[in-house]
Order: structure tokens, then sequence, then C-alpha cells
């Protein structure tokens, strides 16, 4: 599927959101005093020319429209920012709904003319980074990724409700009532997106506190281990050790005039 991020306008008017698009912009300072989530996806839409039932559903994924949404890699609000793309996007608070969305909008708008407006292929940028869209030549074949674009795209297809929900300007008013989401990793790098992976893995097993545990128990397993070889070795002492040294007495030169002198 694909979407033209500037269709519908005349030419100077695609210009200047391209202009808007690819330029460092601070979000705060278009922050309306009280608006809807339904009047922030709107904005988004025309301000970037992204298919407003594409962003919701991207926010839908992502943390279920909870703008306090945090996961374990640390990316932040109701369209999982990580801070260092938040910075590059021009948000300042990420978990401003009004920024946040903004700045997730601007980010896959670019991702869209990136790819020549194919969905799948932004979605999985925006999820797994543009790297490994490049390093695989295409959606990665991570289970995550794969389903994440499968879950926007049906999302998007089928429309987003939105919860009913208003927002100052630093949004503390209103709530979405949505639960906590892990949401994923809008990772910039290969390295960051695998790094992020295993360690959203490593958590859902166990504790940083367990793994410190684990590796004091494993160490002092290791060294009991080395201790009770060198014991053994030094009770028993190796044949080697005895060869050589029944070698140095047999060709000893002292050894040689005794015994051919008894000769």
């Amino acid at each position: 599927m694909r979407v033209n991020a500037i269709q519908g306008t005349d030419t100077n008017t695609a210009v200047e959101q391209n202009r808007a698009v690819n330029s460092t912009e601070n979000f705060s300072s278009y922050l309306q005093t009280t608006a809807s989530l339904e009047e922030i996806f709107t904005e988004a839409s025309e301000r970037y020319n992204v298919p407003k039932d594409l962003i919701k559903a991207i926010a839908k994924t992502e943390s279920d429209f909870n703008p306090n949404a945090t996961s374990g890699s640390g990316a932040q609000g109701l369209m999982q920012l990580m801070p260092a793309t938040a910075r590059e996007l021009g948000v300042e608070d990420a978990y401003d709904p009004y920024q946040n969305v903004m700045g997730g909008t601007k980010y896959i708008s670019q991702l869209l003319n990136k790819y020549n407006g194919d969905v799948k292929l932004a979605l999985a940028a925006y999820n797994a980074g543009s790297g490994n869209v490049a390093k695989y030549g295409g959606i990665p074949p991570f289970k995550e990724t794969q389903n994440y674009v499968v879950k926007v795209t049906n999302y998007m297809n089928g429309g987003v409700q939105v919860p009913e929900a208003y927002y100052s300007a630093s949004g503390a008013n209103g709530t979405t009532g949505a639960n906590n989401s892990t949401g994923t990793v809008a990772a910039a790098s290969v390295e960051e997106a695998e790094d992020n992976y295993f360690k959203d893995t490593l958590n859902q097993l166990f504790s940083y506190d367990d793994y410190l545990r684990f590796i004091d128990l494993y160490t002092k397993v290791q060294q009991e281990q080395k201790e009770k070889e060198k014991e053994e070795e030094e009770k028993q002492p190796g044949i080697s050790d005895s060869y050589y040294s029944y070698q140095e007495i047999k060709y000893n030169p002292a050894v040689l005039g005794i015994i051919n002198s008894n000769n």
C-alpha cells in the first residue's frame, strides 16, 4: 500500500510542506490552550499531509493512546518516541500529547517520503529503524516488526476509535484511561534496534537484580572449581613432572660419570 504524503496540494503548498517536514522546529511554540485527542490528530494530519487513520493506528499500536506510556527501552508517550529521536524532531516534552503526536507524525511523514509512500516500509522503519530496512532490503525478518506492520495496517484499514480526552498545553488535564504499554522502538540504527530487542527480552525473563545475583553466584562457583582443581594438582604431582625429573637424573653428567666408571 502506498500513500502520497504530498497529495491534493498545489506546487507552492507542497514545497512549504516539504520544507516543514525537513526543517528543525520546536513544537512547544504551537501548543494550544485545550484540544481533544481527535483534534490533535486532525491538526497533525493536515500539517504533514499524512492520513489521520495511519497516525491514529500507530498511536493505538504503540501506547493504546496512553500519553504517559514508557517502554522498557525508554520510548515515550503516545507514539513512543525515543528521547534522541524526539529531540531531533523538535519535541521538548515527549509526554505532552500535542508535541508527541506532532513529532511522531513528522517522523512517519519523513519515512513515507523516504520510501516513496510505501506505508509498510515506513512502518517497518518506524519500528526497527531505517538501517534494518536497508540491511534486509525491505521489512526486516524480525517477528516483532512483521507483526507491528500487520497490526498497524489492520487498525488503519478498520478504523480506530480515539478516546474522548482533552489536554491542556502541558497535557496534564484529561486522561485516556488506557493501560500502560511497553510500546516499540523507533530505533535509528541496527545496533540500537538489536540492543533494545535483547534488553526487552531479558526484562521479560528476569529482573536486573536477578541477573546480578546470577553473575555473582556463577563467579563464586567458577572460583571454587578452580581452587579444587589446584588442590588436587598439589596433592598428586603429575606424571609428566616425574618423567622429566627422571630424564634430568638419567642424563646428568655426574650420573653418567659414575655409570661409566663402574663399567
